[in-house]
């Protein structure tokens, strides 16, 4: 917040929560993301810190010791708590969670405090009790583990992160930046969250969900892939491109063709295809001074209302608004 009589930036407060077998990704996420966010002055807006329960030494997964400067106690003034992911211990094991560590974590959402996860930390808050009831996602390889061990938490292991009424959790490792940068857009607006995600060198953010990572058989022979196909689409995104193009382009019959393309991105031919156009309108909208009619020939929506109307169902804005988000006018 900016306290107006003196105009400094009275940062937002975050404690980093680390268990031992920390993640050592999911531990720096935090710091890096919203160490970027500042304001139109340069000021930060965010101060990270890390605590671990006692203050003790904790175990990562990357071969190194977390040397907190901080015990439970910073979670009790902090504006947001972060968990992030652990590989082993009680919480992934049996489901339990040191009893000082449920208490900070309740007690800091009692009094308000958001509380987030990234990957598997999501097994940190569900032990603690603060998902049950709740819509909430976690890395998909532990998707199956999860549930037996808190079915009344809401999983849906299908997306990149969910923003529950003050309980945020993510899936597995850099979808916990996606959910960084998503509170950032929440507390300060696009145009920070998409400098710091400049900075980072990462997009603002990914469509789809975790259903385009999962492990899947790779197809045995290449002759059977969708690659040159989907290629072919990219560049004929201004033109009407039908599923039976698609196939006929694979040689494939369209239920063959289904099949595959699901198996290799999954998403459906049209849910693939509709991104591929949205992403191209959104590059062109950013780039270039098109109207937003030719935008839309261009990127294949064929009409300026049909794509306002896909830009507020997928992104909640309409095209001129995000031009003006990664365009802004001169001041």
């Amino acid at each position: 917040m900016r306290n107006n009589r003196a105009m400094t930036v009275v940062p937002h407060r975050i404690a980093v929560l680390a268990l031992d077998c920390v993640v050592g990704l999911d531990l720096g996420t935090p710091s890096q993301v919203f160490g970027t966010a500042r304001d139109d002055d340069r000021a930060a807006l965010y101060a990270v810190e890390v605590c671990t329960p006692g203050g003790r030494p904790v175990r990562s997964t990357a071969g190194f010791q977390v040397l907190p400067e901080h015990g439970l106690e910073l979670t009790g003034t902090a504006d947001t708590v972060i968990v992030p992911g652990i590989h082993d211990g009680p919480p992934m094991v049996d489901g339990t969670v040191d009893p000082d560590v449920t208490a900070a974590l309740r007690a800091a959402h009692e009094r308000g405090a958001r509380i987030m996860s990234i990957c598997t930390g999501a097994f940190v808050l569900a032990a603690a009790g603060l998902l049950d009831g709740r819509r909430a996602t976690t890395h998909w390889a532990y998707a199956d583990r999860f549930r037996r061990l808190h079915p009344a938490v809401d999983l849906d292991p299908d997306v990149l992160f969910v923003d529950s009424d003050g309980v945020l959790t993510s899936a597995g490792v850099a979808a916990g930046i996606d959910l960084c940068l998503h509170v950032i857009r929440t507390d300060h607006g696009s145009t920070v969250a998409n400098r710091s995600a400049r900075r980072c060198v990462v997009p603002p953010w990914r469509d789809g969900g975790q259903a385009q990572y999962i492990e899947r058989p790779v197809p045995r022979a290449t002759a059977t892939g969708t690659a040159a196909t989907r290629e072919w689409a990219r560049q004929r995104l201004h033109e009407p491109v039908a599923l039976r193009d698609l196939a006929a382009h694979a040689r494939m019959s369209v239920r063959t063709f289904t099949r595959h393309f699901r198996s290799e991105t999954g998403l459906s031919p049209a849910q693939w295809l509709l991104q591929q156009r949205t992403d191209h309108a959104r590059l062109l909208l950013e780039t270039t001074d098109l109207t937003v009619d030719q935008v839309a020939r261009h990127a294949g929506f064929g009409t300026a209302a049909a794509l306002r109307q896909h830009f507020h169902h997928r992104l909640g804005v309409p095209p001129t608004t995000y031009r003006h988000t990664f365009r802004p006018h001169p001041h």
